[in-house]
């Protein structure tokens, strides 16, 4: 038996390819840098960044562009084993513009299937996804079969063991009826442990859009604990013992803000993970999303323990 693994997460996976000129519009670039991408696997990654032990669950085209995905995990420390290729589709590329500080369009290439949405029941570790210390799961990898239904048994052979986390992670783009969405959600909420969205996400999954109206709305759902993203007004905090923590974000200057939701979320992990309280855990977090807001890419953004404690410190 080996150990079990500190973070699972299931998602998204592709390359990332950002141009690496700010403020320019997409036909006027340039120069592209590659980076590893996919929300899913970015939180593996920052987990990972952090000192924890992490893998994904996702797919890749049998493509040099997989290839690629699985010699980034490596490097990144990241457990590759549930990372498979699927023949039939590429392996997914995302582009970007850059426009600080708070325009960042994406330009998603995912067609006519990403093969991280070919994820079946039969082939999930069932054992190692309840063994984990945290194990989480993605909106997206419910936007559609088969992903749907091996989301929803990995999370009902969990069965809220240690620290379930739903990621609302809402994308409309990638949903052939967005009116689904929320049926699906509510499934998911009721055997999660904790929910993070910003407040699109969180009026997609509860119908209501005020920060403590959604994180109640979210408590009710199934979760023990809401993670309400707020934007500029930092994030709420609520748990279902009573504890709220309302942290403001920490202030850098922005560079490129996608990455920092991903960061945000290892972060979670780790302190989750290490029982800390509730408002350190925001604090913490935050700034491992603000490190990453202030730099050009997202998995190699992520930071290290020491470069979190150096920001926290200042």
């Amino acid at each position: 038996m080996t150990e079990p693994l500190d973070v699972i997460t299931m998602g998204r996976i592709g390359v990332d390819i950002y141009p690496l000129q700010t403020g320019v519009p997409l036909p006027q670039v340039e120069s592209f840098g590659k980076f590893l991408g996919g929300s899913a696997t970015n939180v593996a990654v920052a987990a990972a960044r952090l000192g924890r032990s992490s893998a994904v669950i996702s797919r890749t085209g049998r493509d040099p562009f997989g290839d690629y995905c699985h010699q980034a995990l490596k490097d990144f420390g990241v457990d590759d084993r549930w990372v498979t290729a699927v023949a039939d589709y590429p392996t997914p590329v995302t582009f970007c513009e850059i426009f600080p500080p708070d325009d960042f369009p994406l330009y998603f290439y995912r067609q006519p299937k990403a093969p991280d949405l070919e994820i079946y029941p039969g082939e999930l570790d069932l054992d190692a996804i309840r063994a984990a210390g945290v194990f989480w799961m993605t909106g997206t990898g419910l936007c559609e079969e088969p992903s749907r239904s091996a989301t929803l048994a990995a999370l009902e052979a969990r069965a809220k063991r240690g620290v379930t986390v739903f990621d609302l992670d809402w994308r409309p783009m990638f949903w052939r009826d967005p009116a689904e969405a929320r049926t699906y959600y509510q499934q998911a909420l009721a055997q999660t442990t904790v929910a993070v969205g910003n407040l699109d996400e969180c009026e997609i999954a509860t119908g209501v859009r005020d920060p403590k109206a959604c994180a109640q709305a979210l408590l009710a759902a199934g979760a023990e604990l809401a993670v309400v993203k707020q934007g500029p007004k930092g994030v709420l905090a609520m748990h279902r013992d009573g504890a709220t923590a309302e942290v403001p974000p920490h202030p850098v200057e922005v560079v490129n803000g996608l990455g920092a939701g991903d960061a945000f979320g290892g972060a979670l992990c780790h302190g989750l993970l290490g029982g800390w309280e509730l408002a350190h855990i925001m604090r913490y977090a935050n700034a491992a999303g603000a490190l990453v807001a202030s730099r050009l890419a997202c998995s190699s953004a992520m930071p290290t323990e020491s470069e979190v404690e150096d920001l926290l410190g200042h």
